[in-house]
């Protein structure tokens, strides 16, 4: 039969036993504190936080700058964007690419994705506008006038956000366009009007504004135009996920609205 340990030796078997316990908890405790760097602890510390957004190719202009600021609030913080057709952002989310916060030129995409994100808020609105050559060559005045078969008129692809809601303008209208093309952005079709390969195309209104050196813009009338609305969330898949929430949330502060609305975008 085993003696009984001494008090002394008790002791400091019950020291090895305590520190052997305490070592996973400060392991833990540093993987906790790590990943609060990176995403954003729950305690507000968000020091190191590099968020990935993928955001629609409409906000590339407004949302560069809205992140430079957000940086500047936020220091240590790092946001890099993906920008790209709401569609493309979608399959990217459905594919798993690692990303934080996803941000859509219109609801029914994320929608869409409601297994993948977090409750979304729409941060914004736009309209629809005729992009053409600059000094309006063709004289376009009306969305009728794109149905001219002289002209080529470039849209988006249907399954693009501005393609939809420009098919819907014109199928309420009962206006038939044939385009030359279909493009995957809003971005693709404005280049197209840039560079003088179409005479005219169907973009959003601060995607015009973004070249006013090289296109003008030709309003449609509230009646016959659509709202496209922006809504933005996080993804559940965010290793980041506090920071993100933090981001998303700042689309919404009067300083990101601010910003927003001096691009030319609406109010939510």
């Amino acid at each position: 039969m085993p003696r009984p340990l001494s008090l002394p030796r008790r002791r400091a078997a019950a020291a090895v036993l305590t520190a052997a316990l305490l070592v996973p908890l400060v392991g833990c405790g540093g993987d906790d504190d790590k990943k609060g760097d990176a995403g954003g602890s729950k305690s507000g510390s968000a020091s190191g936080a590099k968020l990935t957004v993928l955001a629609a190719a409409s906000l590339t202009d407004v949302f560069t700058e809205a992140g430079k600021v957000y940086e500047s609030e936020h220091p240590g913080t790092k946001v890099t964007f993906s920008f790209a057709g709401s569609q493309e952002l979608a399959a990217q989310v459905r594919q798993g690419v690692p990303a934080d916060a996803l941000v859509t030129a219109d609801t029914k995409t994320m929608d869409g994705l409601s297994a993948e994100t977090g409750s979304p808020t729409v941060i914004a609105k736009n309209r629809l506008v005729i992009a053409t050559g600059e000094g309006n060559p063709h004289r376009i005045r009306a969305l009728r006038d794109l149905a001219d078969e002289d002209l080529k008129v470039v849209l988006a692809a249907p399954e693009v956000p501005v393609g939809r809601y420009s098919e819907k303008v014109l199928d309420d209208q009962e206006i038939t366009v044939r385009p030359v093309s279909q493009e995957p952005s809003v971005r693709a079709v404005l280049s197209k009007v840039e560079l003088g390969e179409a005479d005219a195309g169907i973009v959003y209104a601060t995607d015009a504004d973004s070249a006013p050196d090289k296109v003008d813009a030709v309003e449609i009338p509230d009646g016959q135009n659509a709202v496209a609305s922006y809504p933005a969330a996080t993804l559940k898949d965010s290793r980041h996920a506090d920071a993100a929430a933090r981001f998303v949330t700042w689309l919404s502060s009067p300083a990101a609205q601010k910003i927003l609305r001096g691009a030319g975008f609406q109010q939510p």
